[in-house]
């Protein structure tokens, strides 16, 4: 399992539209994702969940990968993570 502690750069947090960019990521990737704000824990393949963390933007989450090529599926989820997009 990889897991990466990373902060949210999206001037306005991981609100609708990024999330869903980031879960169809997720759920390309074939691995399994968990994603952790502070003591709360999502399934991130699922929308709801992701969006249910209330993700702004500058904070901090915790990333967990598992499945094959966990690491490589972590960098790219990171890269997305630490990108604004809504610039």
């Amino acid at each position: 399992m990889a897991e990466r502690t990373l902060t949210v750069a999206s001037t306005h947090g991981l609100h609708a539209r990024p999330a869903a960019l980031f879960v169809k990521a997720v759920t390309d990737s074939g691995c399994t994702v968990e994603l952790q704000k502070g003591e709360r824990k999502v399934n991130a393949a699922s929308i709801l969940g992701v969006v249910s963390l209330g993700i702004e933007h500058g904070d901090e989450v915790v990333v967990r990968v598992d499945g094959d090529d966990a690491d490589a599926v972590l960098d790219s989820l990171a890269a997305f993570l630490e990108k604004d997009h809504d610039a």
